[in-house]
């Protein structure tokens, strides 16, 4: 994704109540806790300075999550609630995108080793939508924006995956004409999609900057 899915949430902010038959989210009584620490690390420089950064989860968490393509959590980060959605890495494990204004809440750095406690939420949460996507659904057959309105939010995130993942613009582009296409036809998911980027090797980690592992910088 082009930003952070992870937002701090007050402490004692209140909650909605929901129906019995489904597990409300941060249920802590059913919910299973993963609890682990991992370093911070700023991604390589780019052509576009980007502010955030980001954490690889130990194998041995990873294994514990329900899926090994994108899994929403919540939990805290040095004790600051959160919940973000976490990102495969193509090697079967996950990592977190954490962006400068959770980093600044929970008082941790690039370099730092931060404490995190996470479970799989009960309900995934709502993609941020590409604003080239945006725009095209916009322009498509009423009958595609219909469909993507009626998908679930995990099948959302399944077509902008699959368009994110495309490696070069020119593919981005013609994946966005077709899911667009597919849309209007009926189609509610990407075919024959690799969610976990194991088998495609069209997922990866971000790069560390190997000077964030120094704090003095």
């Amino acid at each position: 994704m082009t930003e952070s899915m992870a937002k701090p949430r007050a402490k004692g902010a209140s909650r909605a109540s929901k129906p019995r038959t489904a597990r409300a989210l941060g249920d802590s009584a059913t919910a299973s806790k993963i609890r682990f620490s991992a370093t911070l690390f700023r991604p390589v420089a780019t052509a576009k300075a980007v502010a955030w950064t980001f954490l690889s989860l130990p194998k041995e968490a990873s294994a514990k999550l329900p899926s090994r393509g994108m899994t929403s959590v919540e939990g805290t980060l040095n004790g600051l609630a959160f919940r973000a959605t976490l990102e495969p890495d193509g090697q079967g494990g996950h990592w977190l995108k954490v962006d400068r204004k959770l980093r600044e809440a929970a008082g941790a750095e690039a370099g730092n080793v931060v404490a995190l406690e996470i479970a799989a939420v009960a309900e995934e949460l709502e993609p941020r939508v590409p604003a080239d996507l945006r725009k095209a659904l916009a322009a498509a057959h009423p009958k595609a924006r219909a469909l993507w309105s009626d998908i679930t939010p995990v099948a959302r995130r399944d077509w902008i995956q699959w368009i994110e993942s495309a490696k070069r613009e020119e593919t981005r582009l013609k994946r966005i004409e077709s899911a667009c296409d597919m849309l209007a036809k009926g189609k509610r998911r990407p075919c024959c999609f690799d969610r976990s980027g194991m088998y495609a090797k069209s997922l990866s980690c971000p790069v560390a900057d190997d000077t964030s592992s120094d704090t003095r910088r």
